[in-house]
């Protein structure tokens, strides 16, 4: 089977399709399957665009990569299938989209972030592209698309509206990479530990005054790994860049991971892949209930789930001054990620996907698997797949 992956970034250089798409490939080599990578950015283009400035540069580039992926065209038909991670064309409409389901090519759609909205994150770099962007392309793409994949319940819920092939497939952890023995005891005090990137740095913020009061009580460092320069008047605070040769080094110093977000429509999309990532460690993590952590994490057995001020003080406190307490929940964690969210796990399922969507079969059975969490309440987790 040839699978031709259409995806924003460059190879190894976006978490997002890293964690999806990537980290399956090899797996799913071991099936038959071969995927060729097509990402839209060049490497000049994906740097460029991080760093404000040289607009007229980065619009030269941009046509580059809008003339490449116009000649994909002539080569569609020599795949047994495109799968589009997110978007073919980051600007426009689902014009490309719509040629390839014309030439009688199955389309794969996959996408892991609430990206049917309007997308407000952009760096400030390059607020400017916003204008650009055409979120209602995925509309159109869930339609035309043989299967939609999907990170989490929320974004099931959209893509069923509009076509009756969808799963949930969560992101997932290649668990030889993160191991829990690997971690690296504090030397001196417990590290507090986030990561994330430029647009993301404002949910950090949002728990500023928190681990301001934090300081006050307890010792403690917070480590800040995809933002090199970030303070917080009053809390000890390392900051480092994020690379992906030192991605998983940089997190083994950490002693309590958190991820804290607001609750709104696009933050719901969001599919815990930070908490994945310190739980895989083997580290508790303090989460807001957004999401997928509201299935990932079951508080108080695998880490926490905290709403208030208050609530952030308070566990973050138990959590530093008591090093079995981190050990059992990092213990749990560590289970969680082994269970439900190994990309070994989640493999064969999206081999099922991309085979019913070549074959055109209308009825997929997939292996059970508690993915996107286990609770009772949330009656999309049982099925990965029904009809809207």
């Amino acid at each position: 089977m040839r699978i031709l992956a259409l995806v924003p970034s460059p190879y190894n250089t976006a978490p997002g399709q890293r964690y999806r798409i990537e980290q399956w490939e090899p797996l799913l080599r071991e099936y038959g399957v071969q995927i060729s990578f097509a990402p839209f950015k060049s490497e000049e283009l994906n740097e460029l665009l991080c760093q404000p400035g040289r607009r007229w540069r980065k619009f030269d580039l941009l046509c580059r990569a809008l003339v490449r992926r116009a000649k994909l065209i002539r080569s569609v038909r020599e795949y047994d299938a495109v799968y589009i991670y997110n978007e073919a064309v980051l600007l426009g409409p689902a014009i490309l989209e719509r040629m390839i389901r014309r030439a009688g090519i199955p389309i794969i759609y996959d996408f892991d972030d609430a990206i049917f909205l309007p997308y407000t994150y952009i760096s400030p770099a390059n607020g400017y592209l916003r204008l650009l962007k055409f979120p209602m392309k995925t509309r159109a793409i869930c339609r035309i698309a043989a299967h939609v994949m999907v990170g989490n319940a929320y974004l099931a819920a959209y893509a069923r509206r509009l076509n009756s092939q969808v799963t949930i497939v969560p992101s997932t952890i290649d668990t030889t990479q993160y191991r829990a023995g690997a971690r690296k005891d504090s030397a001196d005090v417990p590290v507090i530990g986030w990561t994330g990137s430029y647009s993301t740095i404002q949910y950090l913020d949002r728990v500023k005054g928190a681990l301001q009061s934090l300081a006050t009580r307890e010792r403690f460092r917070l480590r800040v790994v995809g933002v090199p320069h970030y303070q917080i008047e009053g809390v000890d605070v390392e900051a480092l860049p994020w690379r992906p040769e030192t991605e998983v080094q940089d997190l083994l110093p950490i002693d309590v991971g958190i991820m804290p977000l607001p609750d709104d429509r696009w933050t719901r999309g969001k599919c815990g892949m930070k908490a994945l990532q310190y739980m895989a460690l083997g580290l508790p993590v303090v989460c807001s209930p957004v999401g997928a952590s509201v299935d990932i994490i079951r508080n108080g057995e695998n880490g926490f789930l905290v709403n208030t001020e208050a609530e952030w003080i308070d566990r973050l406190s138990c959590l530093l001054r008591d090093p079995l307490l981190r050990e059992r929940l990092g213990t749990e964690a560590r289970k969680t990620v082994d269970t439900n969210y190994s990309a070994v796990l989640q493999a064969p399922r999206v081999f099922q996907v991309l085979n019913s969507a070549v074959r055109g079969s209308d009825r997929l059975q997939l292996p059970e698997t508690n993915v996107s969490g286990t609770r009772q309440n949330n009656p999309e987790i049982a099925r990965p797949l029904r009809s809207a």
